[in-house]
């Protein structure tokens, strides 16, 4: 009897380390029976992965930003995928979305499409008209053909359905449910205080800068923000040299397995991203479910995703006011009213029974098992 299993490559342009999402599709679709790979780049400082029921592989490549980087990206997954024995192929992001595209045409596989955000419409590229301009005819090119796409929220998928007339699933980043853990990371040098808690990448939009500066009006609480990024040397220096130097603490980047023991330990989870283009407008960060699965009252930007979750579970707060000195004494409110910081965090343990992994992974294979005749055929 032939028991071979379908085999589904799945490429990003990460180091594998902290992309939960990536982790939790390839989880599901082992358990759904697929062999699956997860293909992304090792940068100098990569730390060793974990081991995981999926093979990984990551690329070295000579270049780390720019075109450059994004034109090696794409020749190395395509002549990766090329000479790789698979049945699917699957593209997370428009970055990869090229180099996944022309192998599969050639080797006349299928193709997956899992778009995390609205890429043509980041900060970076709003702010770069001619980079802007490729990724848009790239993608132009390109979507109208796919079939079988997600992505992470209800307004992204109406912008592309729109856009292209392809049908996009939803597949939000939402943890896997289970119990928050008893045993919290050891946090130095901070003590007793209450703890903000950024988690994600650390680059411009994020609200990061605006919420530094609101410290030096909060009182017996820390802030602390775990995550690398484009803005994480600079903020270090700046903030080393600032008056709130005591009160900010950067961890850089924490495997995501070992995440869930760091959000424990706040107070309140923030997300304040800034309304900077589409993509900003319609995020759905993983933080905020992470921050939900861990039963801990959010404070959230007012944009629509992120205020219909505050509408809909009564979670948290939805931030009234982006002046530091505002932000600061909402903030400072919440966190000296413990009544409220219990209603929201019962709220969130309810809340996370029904914005869970188990939910979506149901419409995950729906785009891999259900309608895998309809992925176009090359």
């Amino acid at each position: 009897m032939n028991t071979k299993k379908n085999k589904i490559i799945l490429a990003v342009s990460n180091d594998l380390v902290s992309d939960q999402r990536v982790h939790k599709v390839a989880t599901s679709l082992c358990n759904f029976g697929y062999d699956v790979c997860v293909v992304g780049r090792k940068l100098p400082n990569s730390i060793a992965l974990s081991p995981q029921i999926y093979q990984t592989k990551r690329l070295r490549l000579l270049f780390k930003k720019n075109i450059l980087f994004y034109a090696e990206l794409n020749i190395r997954l395509f002549l990766y995928l090329l000479f790789s024995r698979a049945d699917i192929y699957t593209a997370n992001d428009l970055d990869t979305l090229l180099g996944v595209y022309c192998a599969a045409r050639i080797r006349r596989k299928k193709i997956v499409y899992d778009s995390h955000e609205y890429f043509t419409e980041v900060p970076e590229l709003t702010k770069n008209p001619k980079a802007k301009r490729i990724w848009e005819l790239i993608e132009s090119w390109i979507f109208p053909k796919l079939r079988n796409c997600m992505t992470v929220c209800n307004s992204i998928a109406s912008i592309y359905q729109q856009k292209y007339g392809v049908p996009i699933a939803v597949v939000r980043n939402v943890p896997i449910l289970s119990k928050p853990t008893l045993t919290p990371a050891q946090l130095p040098h901070i003590g007793q205080k209450h703890i903000i808690l950024y988690q994600g990448a650390v680059n411009m939009g994020r609200g990061i800068e605006c919420m530094i500066e609101a410290m030096n009006y909060i009182n017996n609480a820390a802030l602390v923000i775990i995550g690398g990024g484009d803005l994480l040397s600079q903020l270090t220096t700046t903030v080393s040299e600032s008056a709130v130097a005591s009160k900010v603490f950067f961890l850089g980047k924490i495997p995501f397995q070992k995440l869930p023991a760091y959000t424990q330990c706040a107070t309140i989870g923030i997300s304040l991203e800034e309304d900077l283009g589409l993509n900003y407008r319609y995020a759905l960060p993983n933080k905020i479910f992470d921050y939900i699965h861990a039963h801990k009252p959010i404070l959230v930007s007012d944009l629509p995703e992120m205020r219909t979750i505050i509408e809909t579970y009564a979670c948290g707060e939805i931030c009234t006011d982006r002046n530091p000195q505002a932000l600061a004494e909402q903030i400072q409110k919440l966190l000296n009213n413990t009544k409220a910081l219990q209603t929201y965090s019962h709220n969130a343990a309810l809340a996370a029974q029904e914005l869970c992994w188990e939910q979506d992974e149901k419409v995950l294979l729906g785009v891999y098992h259900t309608d895998y005749a309809t992925i176009r055929n090359f």
